[in-house]
């Protein structure tokens, strides 16, 4: 089943209109019709079944269906703080974060990245990103659209994610497994978990040293991973460890 996103005014007590470039999509790429049934949902959190009654070239009308559409949700919100990557990786990890879940991705700049953006293309680069991450949602049958930031600094990361109940930062010099595994059991149905990815270079020892007392340095195995895959690595753990406590 097809999942496509509306805003809330689009939403009526019967029916739901669908407008915009997904109208092209529905009668010219998927080829639907009348009768078919659709997914919606309106980016945060409200999720409808509905069939196809009417489609034009302006508009596609849906009717609404009685029964329970069900939340695609984590019962936990994660908050993704991703150090911004060179070339296409920051697409990547967008891409996968929220096909796993995550609640808000917060691209920082640090210490040793090699990418430095001026504003003008900050605020292109997030638009990009904010495309992205509706793709990714529509595909993964999201509930709501997660929300990717400007691009912050450190400093202001670090504040952020202090607003977290439990805040985690892989780094590649930790060592030991058995303490990963025990933060992940801290990991209570409910809480805001904050998770920050260093960049190509690593961390710092200053980013550190200015987290390790309120934060939880963790290691993610022997290996040295790519920003991207550490970034994959946390957001699947996350994800089997919180589903797997919903479903006990």
């Amino acid at each position: 089943m097809h999942q496509f996103f509306v805003d809330r005014d689009q939403i009526g007590t019967e029916y739901i209109t669908i407008t915009g470039e997904d109208v092209k999509h529905i009668k010219n790429v998927l080829r639907m019709k009348e009768g078919e049934e659709v997914r919606i949902s309106d980016g945060v959190g409200g999720d409808f079944f509905c069939t196809i009654e009417k489609v034009t070239s302006e508009e596609v009308l849906a009717k609404i269906l009685p029964k329970e559409a069900g939340n695609t949700e984590l019962p936990n919100r994660i908050f993704l703080f991703q150090a911004v990557p060179k070339g296409e990786r920051m697409e990547y990890v967008i891409q996968k974060a929220v096909e796993l879940g995550v609640y808000e991705i917060i691209p920082v700049e640090m210490k040793y990245c090699v990418v430095r953006l001026d504003d003008k293309k900050k605020e292109k680069k997030r638009e990009r990103w904010q495309a992205i991450a509706k793709s990714a949602a529509k595909q993964a049958k999201r509930s709501r659209i997660p929300e990717i930031h400007p691009v912050m600094s450190y400093d202001k990361a670090v504040e952020y994610a202090k607003n977290c109940q439990l805040c985690l930062v892989p780094y590649e010099n930790e060592r030991g497994m058995k303490g990963t595994r025990e933060v992940l059991k801290k990991i209570e149905p409910g809480i805001d978990i904050s998770v920050m990815i260093g960049p190509e270079g690593g961390f710092s020892e200053e980013e550190i040293e200015m987290v390790r007392e309120e934060m939880e340095v963790l290691s993610l195995g022997k290996r040295i991973l790519r920003t991207d895959t550490a970034a994959i690595t946390v957001m699947s753990m996350l994800m089997l460890e919180i589903e797997m406590k919903e479903e006990e």
